[in-house]
């Protein structure tokens, strides 16, 4: 078992090395294997894996190498394999194979396709270094690796100067995160002396005794870790913009690598959290924030992308409402089918885009579902999952959330929730109707170009239906058979959790709330068909937008403000040093002690005239003060 860990993340390393080292001498169809087959054979090995947790949860720790001895500090290079990360590991291989896969009928055209599987593979091993890392110093060593993996990927395309911009802001925001993670994991480690999960989370007799400042304090700064990654107010306006990058790279930071790091982290870190309630309700409470805001600016957005965008920012907020609930294993089973839906809503969008010749905008499309069948289907199976439309997997991750948080935060959150459920459908299906219904409103270039995405895209996004059909079945309901979920599978890792969350309802109120949860939801995507179908309702060119659908549509002006407020502050002090610290002390010293010295060699130079009569009568002065000195 150990041998098959070891090759898990060294398999898409392998891939990383061979499609970088001979990048000009591969061909495109050797590149495309090599990168699909390394990640495709890491999901096997992890489906090996995770059906050995199955059968045996206890957590398996494969020590590497000693990585760092200072003193009493040993790190070690090692891994943990436990029930959640068996998860991840699926999440990550599973569906990160898939978009390698599409990937490679994507990228087809484009001269950059080997450098791209180069980053993508990295990509993938890092943020496996971060899942199966026995400690938060290998979890930093995968964020901090996702974290330039995304700058690579969002920047793809440098020759954009807006792209590469994108990258930047990506790369910087997330820092910010960074910088708070790192300062929890100092206190982590001043408190416990150690950063192995071991030390702190597992069998720590320290643990209850420690005080619960250093705890909330520690917790909120790991959380401001999540913020950057998973993007939370107010460091979530990075992810809309990382829709430069080509769209693959979208459903892969959005779906199953980058944004799900966060989560990974608090839910991995729950026994410090559940000791930290003011901590929890931080998250709540912004997790709820950041949900109904990524909502609300995807109902008024029209670029095909950034509605998707917008719409993950919106529930990665609701999975942070269910772990500041104490729901985490809710939160795990969100993670699981928004990986299968939100990868195959991206791929879609990636199929829509590719027969419309790069086109994003929705007002530009219309009546494609005649001559993108399956793109169609597929996207209407997706927009039904993220809806939460029994049975598909987006309700029962959804109600699972939905209900712990009405029994145990009440009807403010819960409705709250509901709201954003309600959004979420309308902007969902608005996508749909705009680009698949109606008339086509392109060009006649464009019209005549339209056709239906090869077998290696199309191929991924049925297999994604597939799963966003069925998945929701390995969390039935409580009272109709929780037993057969994988609930229960995580019990032993989230006990605190599962305790402070073990509400067994009766099947009248299960079926209440799967009704009263369901039964909006149809209502509004029957408003957003009358809407957009019958009524045939184009949204307007940008410049007749007013009101607040304006701001909205501008996001609220959030990037305005923080240029306002923080980045042009911080360019004019950083001008005013230059131009009078920089240029006047620091340049003016230096500059000033340069020009002195040359003065001085320039003055003396005059003493070596060359001429021996000056030299001779020099030679007589000096003779003539030196006895006169030494006379009187």
């Amino acid at each position: 078992m150990n041998s098959l860990i070891y090759l898990i993340p060294l398999l898409p390393l392998l891939g990383f090395a061979l499609n970088g080292l001979f990048n000009r001498l591969l061909p495109q169809m050797v590149s495309s294997i090599i990168a699909c087959g390394s990640v495709g054979a890491a999901f096997v090995l992890s489906l090996v894996v995770f059906l050995g947790k199955l059968s045996d949860p206890t957590p398996t720790t494969c020590h590497i190498l000693s990585w760092i001895t200072v003193g009493d500090l040993d790190v070690s290079f090692s891994f943990l394999i436990d029930a959640l990360s068996s998860l991840f590991l699926l999440i990550i291989t599973g569906v990160g194979f898939l978009i390698h896969v599409y990937s490679a009928g994507y990228m087809s055209h484009d001269e950059g396709i080997r450098r791209f599987f180069t980053y993508l593979n990295l990509f993938v091993f890092f943020m496996l270094i971060l899942v199966m890392g026995d400690s938060y110093l290998m979890m930093f060593v995968g964020w901090e690796g996702v974290g330039l993996c995304s700058y690579l990927l969002i920047g793809f395309w440098f020759k954009n100067i807006d792209y590469s911009k994108a990258a930047k802001k990506a790369f910087v925001i997330n820092r910010i995160g960074d910088f708070g993670f790192l300062l929890g994991m100092f206190m982590l480690f001043s408190q416990f002396g150690s950063l192995s999960y071991e030390n702190v989370l597992f069998n720590n007799p320290s643990l209850a005794g420690t005080s619960p400042y250093i705890i909330t304090v520690a917790t909120l700064l790991l959380f401001v870790g999540a913020m950057g990654k998973s993007a939370q107010i107010p460091l979530y306006t990075w992810l809309p913009d990382a829709m430069a990058g080509p769209t693959p790279v979208s459903a892969l930071i959005h779906a199953a690598t980058m944004v799900t790091a966060g989560i990974y982290m608090v839910v991995r870190s729950n026994v410090l959290f559940l000791m930290a309630p003011i901590t929890l309700d931080v998250i709540l409470y912004v997790g709820l924030a950041t949900s109904l805001l990524g909502a609300i600016i995807a109902l008024f957005q029209n670029d095909i992308k950034k509605v998707m965008a917008y719409s993950t920012v919106s529930q990665l907020g609701f999975m942070f409402v269910a772990i500041g609930s104490g729901a985490f294993t809710a939160a795990v089973f969100h993670v699981i089918t928004h990986a299968f839906f939100k990868a195959l809503l991206f791929l879609s969008a990636g199929s829509v885009i590719h027969a419309m010749g790069g086109e994003q905008d929705l007002r530009k499309m219309g009546g494609l579902k005649k001559v993108l069948p399956i793109t169609f289907i597929v996207t209407l199976i997706g927009s039904i999952a993220i809806s939460g439309i029994v049975p598909f997997a987006g309700f029962f991750s959804k109600d699972q959330i939905l209900a712990e948080v009405l029994f145990q935060k009440g009807p403010f959150v819960f409705g709250g929730l509901m709201l954003i459920s309600l959004m979420t459908a309308f902007y969902t299906f608005r996508l749909l109707f705009l680009a698949f219904f109606g008339s086509f409103r392109g060009t006649e270039e464009q019209k005549s170009h339209l056709h239906e995405s090869p077998i290696s895209m199309t191929l991924p996004m049925m297999v994604l239906a597939g799963f966003a059909i069925f998945a929701g079945f390995i969390g039935f309901p409580h009272a109709l058979g929780e037993s057969i979920g994988f609930h229960h599978f995580l019990d032993h890792y989230l006990e605190s959790s599962v305790q402070l969350t073990n509400t067994h309802w009766a099947l009248n109120q299960e079926i209440l709330i799967m009704v009263g949860t369901s039964i909006p939801v149809l209502l509004v995507i029957a408003i957003a068909y009358t809407v957009y179908v019958s009524k045939k309702t184009i949204p307007v060119e940008d410049v007749k937008i007013i009101g607040f659908r304006k701001v909205a549509f501008n996001k609220f002006y959030v990037d305005e403000f923080y240029s306002a407020i923080i980045t042009k502050p911080l360019k004019f002090i950083s001008k005013t040093v230059q131009n009078y610290f920089d240029t006047l002390i620091l340049d003016g010293f230096v500059n000033g002690s340069g020009k002195i010295v040359n003065l001085s060699a320039h003055g003396l130079s005059r003493l070596q005239s060359g001429n021996l009569g000056t030299y001779l009568l020099c030679m007589v002065i000096a003779i003539v003060v030196i006895i006169g000195v030494y006379l009187f």
